[in-house]
């Protein structure tokens, strides 16, 4: 007997996913629903599902899968929507909230317009520069080191937020053809657990133009915690100061590397595209 489940499909910066408030609607196989609801051409298409859940520890839990069912640490753009979910849905009164993610507890601030969540700020926390388990070199590091795919040389600066990326910053982000190296970066060896990639171009203006293969999910329009890479990537190799502006194919992020805390500030909008229901 099918079962309908409410969904609500929302967007950070282009980031789409499906969000299920599971305290209503548990997703007993989220692996095999987020591949199937995914799907553009046959589901409701995203980048993954996201749960939304209670929490022994914060305000409220997320976990997120990937469009190929692969569950992720950590999204940024997502951890903001939740934000505007719990808020608009009359979850929660608080504009500063807590999430539990699996890279640890996430605080947001939520900034209201007309009783409404218009824009959210996530503290990311902590930027790792080192991970021995996640990047296969001496000492766990990555900066500006050479990194080679089909005889062609980048020059790769690794850094964790949650979860690996690959920062390369380029001339010109025209020039790369995102979706033949994607895929080979991801999977490289030097990446045991695969790694997300991002691309940057420093503009005239000073802000940070990305692109994005995101790992278990490919192309997207953009990605929070990899604009939070991107701006600490440009920063250790001396591009930006610790603000920046990231631009991606779905819209702008101000990333803030504060320097009293250490701690990766993101700000950016937050939409609901649309409501619905779907028999599971």
């Amino acid at each position: 007997m099918a079962t309908t489940i409410k969904f609500t499909k929302m967007q950070g910066a282009g980031n789409d996913y499906i969000y299920i408030n599971t305290l209503e609607y548990p997703i007993a196989d989220p692996v095999k629903t987020s591949i199937k609801w995914s799907s553009y051409h046959t589901g409701i298409g995203s980048d993954g599902l996201v749960l939304i859940g209670k929490s022994a520890l914060a305000d409220f839990s997320m976990r997120i899968f990937n469009a190929d069912g692969s569950e992720a640490m950590m999204c940024g753009n997502a951890s903001r929507c939740i934000g505007k979910y719990v808020y608009d849905n009359k979850l929660t009164q608080k504009e500063v909230i807590t999430l539990e993610t699996l890279s640890g507890i996430k605080i947001l601030k939520l900034h209201t317009e007309n009783g409404l969540v218009e824009e959210v700020t996530v503290d990311m926390d902590l930027p790792l520069l080192a991970n021995s388990s996640q990047i296969n070199t001496p000492d766990g590091k990555m900066l500006a080191k050479t990194i080679t795919v089909d005889g062609k040389e980048y020059k790769g600066t690794f850094v964790c937020m949650g979860n690996p990326h690959l920062v390369i910053f380029i001339d010109d982000i025209k020039d790369v053809n995102l979706p033949a190296i994607g895929p080979k970066l991801e999977n490289h060896p030097l990446f045991p657990e695969r790694t997300n990639v991002e691309f940057a171009e420093v503009l005239p203006d000073g802000s940070l133009r990305m692109r994005v293969w995101e790992r278990g999910s490919g192309i997207t329009m953009a990605c929070g915690t990899g604009a939070c890479a991107t701006a600490v990537a440009a920063y250790l190799n001396h591009k930006t100061g610790r603000k920046s502006r990231v631009r991606m194919d779905g819209g702008d992020l101000q990333i803030h590397w504060n320097e009293k805390d250490g701690h990766v500030y993101m700000t950016g909008p937050v939409v609901k595209v649309f409501d619905g229901e779907i028999e599971i």
